[in-house]
């Protein structure tokens, strides 16, 4: 009895020294956490299989509804003829209301592959705000590399004084025994903007020909010929308002024009402030242009040439938000000199996510014509309609297309497997 007295206290006091050990033990093997979820919602501007294998610390998700995080990434191009990625973070769910905003300058030059990695590297800044909230806080690890050589701010100089020069030039070639298609087209431009001014110039030329044989004795051949030069000077006159001078000059073979110029000043309203772009715009345009016209051959109005005043109020719309994206035009033109020429069109395009996993899109385009004053005189022949070797009269077009899409099953979106996939990943081309 006296022995057992003993033993208890020793025992207890066995516990009491050994049990800060275990607790520490236990502190330095924490449970297993769940990592941040995430809804990448960026179609095809990026690599979404690229970035699953390089940003393996969040969970995808199919549906924003299952997110922590909407990532939403939408593109605008740049001065110099690349791209401004704009990342936008929104929080949900316990992060409701946690939103930032990155962006990223991919040069005209750019391969996909920098692009993409360049995107993965914005992508994991923007996502350290909610790691470092989440449970898997203690896992997370930021260095920083600092530049070696790096020039100081304002000692840069530009011997382009920001110009851009882009050219270029291609064809297609294909065929069988009895049709022959060729191809030629070729561009140039030139822009140049700041935060004030746009300028942008280009010129383009196509030239295609097709040749089929109907019979041992028959053949058929067809040549379009096209080309054009456009001109636009914008000034910015602030957040709201801009003024632009537009010019454009045109030949072709499809409209029977030999020539034909416009020159028209104008002034456009951003119902939301320019710097908002990438996510929302609602514009009026309005201009007024001088017309001059010569035709290859002489029109359905007896006419060989043409001087004409007209102007167009252009009013676009483009969403592009969490529920989905919008786009969206109405167009109307008309001939002062001839007011009872004129067209009007309409185009909408939307997709929207109705409820989770499904979602609608719409395309949509209308227009009444009542200007087609370059028509040329007398018919066409049954070869030129089926090869739309030249435009026809015609009081309207429309065109209409939709697709329903629902997804359900698991909520995760993690894994890539390329097997017999052709490949894996995205590949694009890019003019």
């Amino acid at each position: 009895m006296v022995r057992t007295r003993r033993v208890i206290p020793c025992l207890f006091a066995f516990l009491l020294l050994t049990a800060p050990a275990v607790d520490a033990r236990q502190a330095a093997t924490p449970p297993k956490t769940t990592p941040v979820r995430i809804f990448l919602d960026c179609g095809f501007f990026c690599d979404e299989d690229f970035l699953k294998r390089e940003i393996t610390f969040v969970d995808y998700m199919r549906d924003r509804k299952d997110a922590d995080v909407h990532v939403l990434v939408t593109t605008q191009e740049t001065g110099g003829g690349g791209t401004e990625y704009t990342l936008k973070f929104l929080g949900l769910g316990a992060f409701a209301g946690v939103e930032q905003t990155l962006r990223y300058s991919s040069p005209q030059t750019a391969t996909a592959d920098e692009r993409r990695k360049a995107i993965a590297e914005v992508i994991k800044q923007g996502l350290v705000r909610y790691v470092s909230e989440s449970p898997q806080a203690h896992r997370l690890k930021i260095t920083f590399s600092p530049e070696e050589g790096a020039a100081k701010p304002g000692s840069q100089k530009d011997p382009w004084n920001l110009w851009v020069f882009r050219t270029n030039v291609g064809g297609s070639f294909n065929g069988e025994q009895s049709n022959t298609n060729r191809s030629l087209r070729g561009s140039a431009s030139a822009n140049r903007t700041t935060d004030d001014w746009r300028l942008s110039f280009s010129a383009n030329a196509n030239y295609r020909s097709e040749k089929f044989q109907l019979s041992d004795t028959e053949t058929f051949a067809t040549v379009t010929r096209n080309s054009g030069a456009d001109a636009t000077i914008v000034k910015s006159l602030s957040q709201h308002w801009s003024a632009g001078l537009l010019g454009n000059a045109q030949s072709s073979t499809f409209l029977n024009y030999d020539l034909r110029v416009r020159i028209a000043p104008g002034l456009e309203y951003d119902i939301f402030p320019y710097s908002q772009s990438t996510r929302r715009m609602l514009t009026f345009q309005y201009t007024v242009g001088f017309d001059s016209h010569n035709y290859r051959e002489e029109t359905i109005y007896e006419k060989t040439e043409q001087h004409l005043l007209d102007h167009k109020l252009s009013t676009s719309l483009s969403l592009r938000q969490p529920w989905g994206t919008a786009t969206g035009s109405v167009d109307l033109a008309q001939y002062l000199t001839d007011p009872g020429k004129y067209s009007v069109s309409a185009f909408g395009g939307t997709n929207i996510r109705l409820f989770k996993g499904f979602s609608v899109n719409i395309f949509t385009e209308l227009s009444r014509t009542r200007d087609q004053i370059y028509l040329p005189k007398g018919e066409a022949t049954t070869e030129e309609i089926l090869v739309r070797q030249r435009q026809l009269a015609t009081g309207y077009q429309y065109f209409l297309n939709f697709g329903i899409s629902y997804s359900f099953g698991s909520i995760f979106n993690n894994i890539v497997n390329p097997r017999f996939g052709g490949g894996g990943g995205n590949f694009f081309f890019f003019d």
